[in-house]
């Protein structure tokens, strides 16, 4: 069984910083993508940056050049670096895990941090 635990959420004032973390435990392969996604009250989950075992990164228009996602492999553990922050950044920042592996896919999601940002 794959547990995802997450930290650092909080509360901080527009143009303020947060680090969001993500460590995943339990039977992982180790080819595998990484991400966080994000849910705001009245919209969808979406998609804020994701990263493959290799290094490749994806991120949301929304948070390019603001935030920065990175990973150390050898602990199974995501990182979120949130710059800039804007009140529409507000919302429930979930880390997902991922990979496929003889022909079938696994999906691992976190509880979710919150992470709020003040005008």
């Amino acid at each position: 069984q794959v547990q995802l635990v997450e930290s650092g959420g909080g509360l901080v004032q527009a143009g303020g910083s947060l680090r969001l973390s993500c460590a995943a435990s339990g039977s992982i392969f180790s080819i595998n993508t990484m991400g966080w996604y994000r849910r705001s009250p009245g919209k969808q989950r979406e998609l804020v940056a994701a990263i493959t075992s290799g290094g490749i990164t994806n991120y949301a228009g929304s948070v390019k050049g603001r935030f920065t996602i990175s990973r150390d492999n050898a602990k199974n553990t995501v990182y979120l670096q949130m710059n800039s922050l804007k009140p529409e950044d507000t919302a429930v920042y979930y880390c997902n895990l991922r990979y496929r592996r003889y022909s079938l896919d696994y999906d691992y999601w976190g509880q979710g941090t919150q992470v709020t940002v003040s005008s």
